[in-house]
């Protein structure tokens, strides 16, 4: 069969080469000038290829639709994916959280891989080539237009991602793709994406990296987070690993959150005044800015004090335990509240897409014409950061890649 794999990243490389695998004429369109454009920023640049969990820990981080994914993750898992590249001679490594990367923390180790893997499994890879349309016919995928040339296939996979990111061309192109087709797509929303707070203290403390610190979340009443982990105060609110995953739960209502930060969460309260006191009582000829320096960074400690309600030049021989009190809450449950979402464009994924009760979860074919194929972040599922949307790409790709024909 002459099969079209529309999309370069993740899913359409790992679905081009299944295809090809399985004696398919496949062709991998890909926009970019290079393939895996989105994969090279993963992580900070290392590539976070996926994460180690077992099963159930795998599921219990797939925030939307897990349920779908069970066939692909069946067909294609987390430790297929890490012994595809170590035979592909990249070695691993995994580090907190069951997060896997290159042991050498270079992104272009896994993307020169699985290039050399896309082309030595007989994938002809087309680069500059944007897909301008499908070609249907009779409840069926006929072929595709690009660079106002049409070309006949009998079975299309998309794979273009979704809206984020759109500087790696991720442009939504898959929707209107999809809903050529019949299908609906979901409109697209940020999920894993830095969020604006009400307060702006947190603007003139930005680019300080809060390591080790507990976030609890809440809407009204209802606790819905409460981790530890890194935070990243920005110009605009927070950013890093902890707001990341927050903004995964709470991505469709985002405004209005509570947000408590607790600066000491290895202290318990009676161990917390008990340092505060230490602190104070050592050097009662100073202020309190002076007598707590070493608990906090400066700019942090006058930010904490001013939500206190505290003066940094009060003398610490008049400091009152009235004080101290509000300052030791202060510190366990800094206040923030949530004003919304970045923009889709700063999100790392996508919530929204193709709507995966249209798609059958067993081969990634369209329930609504025969021959065409999803795979990625196109469609409406997303999970937790760690590596396991990169999973849920591989996985979908895979599964898509060995469906065709079957």
């Amino acid at each position: 069969m002459r099969v079209a794999v529309i999309g370069g990243g993740a899913a359409g490389m790992l679905a081009a080469a299944e295809a090809a695998q399985g004696g398919h004429a496949v062709s991998l369109f890909e926009r970019n000038e290079k393939l895996g454009k989105k994969l090279y920023i993963t992580g900070k640049g290392r590539c976070n290829v996926t994460n180690a969990a077992d099963r159930d820990g795998f599921f219990a981080a797939v925030t939307h639709n897990p349920r779908f994914l069970y066939s692909a993750f069946s067909a294609f898992d987390n430790e297929d994916m890490q012994r595809l590249l170590l035979s592909l001679g990249v070695p691993l490594k995994t580090e907190r959280g069951g997060r896997v990367f290159p042991a050498s923390d270079k992104s272009s180790d896994i993307l020169r891989a699985l290039e050399r893997h896309v082309r030595g499994s007989g994938v002809t890879v087309l680069l500059n080539a944007r897909v301008e349309a499908l070609a249907f016919a009779d409840g069926a995928v006929r072929g595709l237009r690009v660079g106002g040339e049409e070309r006949p296939f009998d079975a299309v996979i998309v794979a273009t991602g979704g809206a984020s990111y759109p500087q790696t061309g991720s442009t939504g192109d898959g929707y209107r793709f999809a809903e050529a087709a019949g299908h609906t797509a979901l409109p697209p929303r940020p999920a894993l994406v830095p969020l604006e707070t009400e307060e702006d203290w947190p603007f003139a403390l930005s680019g300080l990296t809060l390591k080790n610190v507990g976030l609890t979340a809440w809407r009204g009443k209802k606790k819905l987070f409460c981790q530890q982990g890194e935070l990243l105060l920005t110009h605009f609110g927070l950013s890093g690993p902890l707001t990341l995953t927050l903004s995964s739960l709470i991505a469709e209502e985002p405004a209005g959150v509570r947000l408590a930060i607790d600066l000491k969460p290895a202290l318990d309260e009676a161990q917390l005044d008990a340092r505060l006191l230490r602190d104070l009582d050592g050097n009662r000829q100073k202020t309190v800015q002076g007598a707590l320096h070493a608990l906090l960074p400066a700019r942090l400690l006058l930010t904490v004090l001013e939500q206190a309600k505290i003066d940094p030049a009060t003398p610490v021989s008049v400091f009152q335990k009235n004080d101290r009190r509000r300052l030791l809450e202060t510190l366990r449950q800094l206040p923030l509240t949530v004003r919304g979402a970045r923009p889709l464009a700063e999100a790392v994924v996508t919530r929204g897409g193709v709507k995966v009760s249209e798609v059958m979860s067993s081969t990634m074919e369209s329930k609504r014409m025969r021959g065409l194929y999803f795979a990625g972040e196109v469609l409406d599922v997303d999970a937790l950061t760690g590596g396991y949307n990169l999973q849920i790409a591989w996985s979908t790709g895979a599964l898509a890649g060995r469906s065709i024909g079957g």
